[in-house]
């Protein structure tokens, strides 16, 4: 991937494991590649106020020997967690809502579920 774009990203985890991707998800062959001519590249100016670490350095794994059907894997992915996302917001409004109608405000109730 073209690390000098604006749009890279990349996270360690605590495993040590590195996530590489596009901001705008237009590489579908990341980690390993951005599409040639890629319309949204923009060369990353500067790092202003940000840190770079030692781990961002690792290598990229090796690239697997085919890549077909990674894309429309990773898009039944993403509308598995788009469809989940309705019912956890549902959830958490249930909550709110019953917290407010509680009375306590939410900041005490929680402070107070914690000790």
């Amino acid at each position: 991937m073209r690390v000098d774009c604006k749009h890279y990203e990349s996270r360690t985890y605590a495993s040590g494991e590195t996530m590489r991707m596009c901001r705008l998800d237009l590489a579908p062959d990341a980690p390993w590649r951005c599409p040639e001519n890629c319309p949204a590249y923009e060369r990353r100016i500067g790092d202003a106020g940000f840190t770079a670490g030692s781990l961002a350095d690792k290598p990229v794994p090796d690239e697997p020997e085919s890549l077909e059907g990674v894309g429309e894997l990773l898009d039944d992915a993403e509308d598995i967690v788009n469809a989940v996302g309705p019912g956890v917001l549902a959830d958490v409004e249930r909550q709110r809502e019953h917290e407010q109608e509680a009375g306590a405000p939410t900041f005490w109730r929680r402070l107070f579920r914690r000790r």
